[in-house]
Parts: structure tokens; C-alpha cells; sequence
């Protein structure tokens, strides 16, 4: 048996681990159909483009506020705030029941901005309770894991909820993914960890949201790997506003994204079943940088006019961009001191996951103006700028990085 699979196997034998990636693919099915479900939704109640566009800007819109949000994380027993949240959530999704008329949409965003919300909350405090349940030397195994688990998600659940839509309508989806989340409840509610009520912090409830945000900008080892994550997915959103001008220019009609967008969920599952024991052999540092170059070379490929370069530049994207996301989760969960694992994880999430909006917002202008090919060209040179300082050898995290909140405030 290969080294890869047995560390797999350890921590899909490992009780509370597997109950955790149990809970992330059933939530994570429920809200990639419903993600999808919802712009369809708007679409045929309203007719227009730009509101079933802003379906997926609500869900997303919330994660700017990631640093304050995860600091509930740090200030609740995290089992305990995952239960809740989930709860929440499948209580809130059948107020979705109303939404039959044009003039009732706004129910629906109201509703996936408090979704977004909760994800944000969620997520911080998943990857908290991650890091103190799975053994340290397998948290690169279990977010390579959950990478392959979210990804498979993505390639499977936006089908069958936009198939439940065309059957039963959009309160079918709601419901669906309110079941979901109940599913995920009673995943959270059989782990077996004990936790201890977090105590306040020292100088006011506000203070955890400051505490990470400035442990991870002074922290040596962590910053890099964060603005780096950052960095590409802005280059990352930059670069998907040319996929219709790449296409196009194959001669292929817009539904030819369909098939990249399976490559690139290919390459994605692929690197996460392999990320722990490539961490391992790598560190964080230089795996996240092979990913960042193999992507900047995945998008000099795709500025190619030829079919075999494009699909393959599908799979190499999908199989780049995830190392540098697992890699900075991995980091920041191993280095982070675990009063700060909430607000630091939500703070490293933003950092890494907003900008890939701004590139969206920035490419759709300039593929109007900028041939696609010199686009591309130009993400793929600076994402291999972005790689080259992971390379470098890294200096020691500052003695302040290392001290606890507790050390740097004291009482």
C-alpha cells in the first residue's frame, strides 16, 4: 500500500475525523445545488441577468467581514457553534416557501446573506475543531481531503439541484438543502471532543478580531503563504473573465465551458487525494509554490488557440490553484495558538478568497479592451513572480508570532 493511501485510510479510520468530512460534503452538497438553484430561480421570477448574478455575490459578500465573524469562533465551544449554526440554517432555508413572485425576491437575498454569514462562522469554526481533533501530522491529508470532497461537490450538486428546480421548483431546493444540513447536525453531534468554554478575552470581546488579523500579519511563516494565496486568486479571477474569449476563439459556442470547468473539478479531487503526502515531502512553502507556477503555466498554455492546450490547461489549473489554499490552511491550523484559531482562519479565508472577486470585477473590463491572449500571458508571468519568493529560504516565525495573546496582553 502506498504511503498516500495509508495516510488517506488513517484519516478516514480516524472516528472524529471522518464524522467532520462526513459533515462537510453533505452541507457542502446542500449549498452547491442550492448556489446554483438560486440564480435560476431569480432569473425566471424577474428575467433579469444582473439579479440572478447577485445571488452568488450574496453568499460571497459576507466573507469580507471573515475577521470579525470568526471571532465567534474563538468565544464558543466550536462543536457546539457548529451544531447551532447548522440548525440555524436548516430553520431559515423554509422561509424560501415565500419567494413565488418578483416582488418577494428580496427574501431570497436577505436569506443568502445571512447564509453567507453563517458559512463564514462555520468555516472558521470547522477549521478550529479540525485543528485541535485530527492529528497535526495529518491536517494536510484531511484539507486535501475536504479539497477533493468540496470539489466533487461542485462537479455533482449544481446538476441535481438545477434537475430538483426543473421538477419540483426552488422551495424543493430549499428544503433539500435544509435536510442537508440536519444531516450535518447529527454528524457534529456524534463527535467526541471536549471542550472547555473559551475565556473571554483579556480587554473586551473585540479584541480577538485584531489579535489574529495582527498574529498572522506578524507571523514569517504564515504571511507569505497567505498573500501569496491571495495574490493568485486574484490572478485566478483575472484570468476566468477570458474563458468565453478563449472559447470563442476555439470556434465553440459558450456551453464548451462545461467541459473545462469538469477537467479543471478533475485536477482539483486529484491534488487533494495527493496533498499529504506532498506537504510532507515539500513543506508548505514549496508545495504551495509548484501549484502557483504549474497554474501561471496552465494559463500561458490556455492563451493557445488549440483544443488539446485549452483542456489540458483545464486539468492543470484545477490541479496548481488548490496548493496554495491548502498549504495556508494547513499553516495557519498547525502554527496558530488555538484561542485564535477562529479569528485567525476567517482572517487567512478573506485574505485568500476575496481578491478572486476583484479579479472577476477587473478581467470582465479589461477582456474588453485587452486581447485575452496578452491577459493571460500577463497572469501566467505574474503568478510565476508570485512562486519565485516561496522558493527562498524562510527566515524564523518573530519570537512575538510565537507568544500567546496571553504573553503579548497581559492581565
Amino acid at each position: 500500500m502506498t504511503t498516500r493511501n495509508w495516510s488517506v485510510l488513517r484519516v478516514l479510520r480516524d472516528r472524529d475525523a471522518g464524522l467532520c468530512l462526513a459533515g462537510v460534503v453533505v452541507s457542502g452538497f446542500g449549498s452547491s445545488a442550492l448556489w446554483l438553484a438560486s440564480g435560476i430561480w431569480v432569473k425566471d421570477l424577474t428575467g433579469s441577468d444582473g439579479l440572478a448574478a447577485l445571488c452568488l455575490f450574496a453568499m460571497w459578500a459576507p466573507s469580507l467581514a471573515g475577521p470579525l465573524l470568526g471571532t465567534l469562533a474563538d468565544r464558543a465551544r466550536r462543536r457546539t457553534l457548529l451544531i447551532r449554526t447548522n440548525l440555524a440554517l436548516a430553520a431559515l432555508l423554509p422561509t424560501l416557501f415565500a419567494v413565488d413572485s418578483a416582488d418577494r425576491v428580496w427574501i431570497l437575498f436577505v436569506v443568502l446573506l445571512v447564509y453567507g454569514a453563517a458559512g463564514v462562522v462555520h468555516d472558521a469554526a470547522e477549521a478550529a475543531l479540525v485543528a485541535t481533533t485530527v492529528d497535526k501530522s495529518l491536517l494536510g491529508d484531511f484539507n486535501g481531503l475536504r479539497m477533493t470532497a468540496t470539489e466533487s461537490m461542485k462537479l455533482i450538486a449544481p446538476l441535481a439541484g438545477a434537475g430538483v428546480y426543473a421538477a419540483f421548483g426552488g422551495p424543493a431546493v430549499a428544503l433539500l438543502d435544509a435536510t442537508t444540513f440536519v444531516l450535518a447536525t447529527l454528524l457534529y453531534a456524534c463527535l467526541r471532543v471536549r471542550e472547555s468554554t473559551p475565556p473571554p478575552p483579556p480587554t473586551g470581546p473585540g479584541t480577538r478580531t485584531t489579535e489574529g488579523a495582527a498574529f498572522l500579519w506578524r507571523h514569517d511563516r504564515l504571511r507569505p503563504l497567505v498573500l501569496a494565496g491571495g495574490t493568485t486568486m486574484l490572478l485566478s479571477g483575472l484570468s476566468s473573465a477570458t474563458l468565453y474569449a478563449v472559447i470563442e476563439g476555439l470556434g465553440h459556442p459558450p456551453a464548451y465551458a462545461g467541459p473545462l470547468y469538469v477537467l479543471q473539478g478533475v485536477g482539483s479531487v486529484a491534488v487533494g487525494l495527493a496533498s499529504g503526502p506532498l506537504l510532507r515531502r515539500l513543506g508548505e512553502r514549496r508545495f504551495a509554490a509548484y501549484g502557483i507556477a504549474l497554474t501561471g503555466a496552465a494559463m500561458a498554455l490556455r492563451a493557445v488557440p488549440a483544443d488539446l492546450a485549452v483542456l489540458g490547461s483545464g486539468v492543470a489549473v484545477g490541479t496548481g490553484l488548490p496548493c496554495v489554499l491548502i498549504a495556508g490552511l494547513t499553516a495557519v491550523q498547525r502554527e496558530t495558538p488555538e484561542e485564535l484559531l477562529g479569528s485567525t482562519a476567517a482572517t487567512a479565508n478573506t485574505l485568500m478568497f476575496a481578491p478572486t472577486a476583484i479579479g472577476l470585477a477587473v478581467g470582465a473590463a479589461l477582456v474588453e479592451l485587452v486581447a485575452h491572449q496578452v491577459l493571460l500571458v500577463g497572469c501566467a508571468l505574474a503568478l510565476l513572480l508570485t512562486a519565485l519568493p516561496l522558493l527562498q529560504r524562510p527566515a524564523s516565525a518573530s519570537r512575538t508570532a510565537s507568544r500567546s495573546p496571553s504573553d503579548a496582553n497581559p492581565a
